[in-house]
């Protein structure tokens, strides 16, 4: 097969995230704002007779379970054609365990290049099933338009996904304090955090999607993560002080960390911020989409 397609997988961030107990099922519910920004990975995809997902990445060595070869393998298993087998040159541009959601997205974006390929249309049931057999991030990733943004409330584990009116006034300075938590020990803090009864109770789910479109001075959203992780893990604590003693209107850190972000309307006062974070802190400037 004679196809190639190149295409750019986006990170989000979470405005505030309450992680409720842990279900009976072994996942936890969540209520939050998901958003896109512009930082992304970009997918460049060949088609081959061989049935199979090989993927190969310019600067890290991916976990042989990853998720574009989960997202392949659910695609197969959902749909009633004969897939085709892919080879993917993966450059990432999203920080790999940072709470930005580049392995979803990727796994996201490979879904709608072979849904392409393919010439199928998947129901939501099919992609909430190829979302529930990759990763809990992806059900929001699979609600995204044609370039792969979106703004949507989130809950459940994930799969309850409600799109709302993106704000694109919204400069964001990403800070990476340079510290690896995985996912699973993230939640193990956090349950260790519940049951201590330790945690700061966040914005209301109803009051989600209002205190989304008030000013940023105004939002008082909280992650559940922050504080169970900051206090392991201390340079996640210090991105967040310097930020918020330098002006920041609202910093918070992303899903389940590491990386730490500032909101800003104004682009020249994230600018002046990012600049009196050089040398001690990696940082970026991205832009909501």
């Amino acid at each position: 097969m004679n196809y190639e397609a190149s295409v750019k997988a986006y990170a989000k961030v979470n405005f505030g995230l309450n992680v409720l107990p842990k279900r009976e099922d072994g996942f936890h519910n969540i209520e939050s704002i998901f958003q896109t920004v512009n930082l992304y990975d970009e997918l460049n995809v060949t088609f081959s007779s061989e049935k199979d997902c090989k993927v190969s990445c310019d600067s890290m060595q991916l976990p042989e379970d990853n998720t574009l070869k989960k997202a392949y393998q659910a695609f197969c298993e959902t749909v009633n054609c004969n897939v085709p087998g892919v080879n993917i040159k993966l450059k990432k541009g999203i920080p790999a365990g940072g709470g930005l959601g580049g392995g979803s997205s990727d796994a996201a974006a490979l879904v709608r290049v072979l849904e392409k390929s393919c010439g199928v249309l998947l129901s939501e049931s099919q992609t909430d099933y190829i979302a529930s057999k990759t990763g809990s991030d992806v059900f929001f990733f699979l609600h995204a338009d044609e370039e792969g943004k979106a703004c949507a409330v989130v809950s459940g584990r994930g799969e309850v996904v409600r799109r709302i009116k993106p704000r694109h006034d919204l400069f964001l300075l990403l800070v990476f304090p340079n510290v690896s938590s995985s996912t699973k020990e993230a939640y193990s803090l956090v349950d260790n955090f519940l049951a201590a009864r330790k945690m700061v109770t966040g914005t209301a789910f109803s009051d989600l999607e209002s205190v989304y479109n008030r000013s940023v001075e105004e939002w008082n959203f909280v992650n559940t993560f922050t504080p169970a992780i900051a206090d392991k893990y201390k340079k996640i604590r210090e991105a967040l002080d310097l930020l918020k003693n330098s002006g920041c209107p609202y910093a918070e850190m992303s899903g389940s960390g590491s990386t730490v972000y500032g909101v800003f309307t104004l682009r020249q006062q994230s600018v002046e911020i990012q600049r009196k974070l050089a040398g001690v802190f990696d940082s970026k400037l991205v832009q909501t989409v």
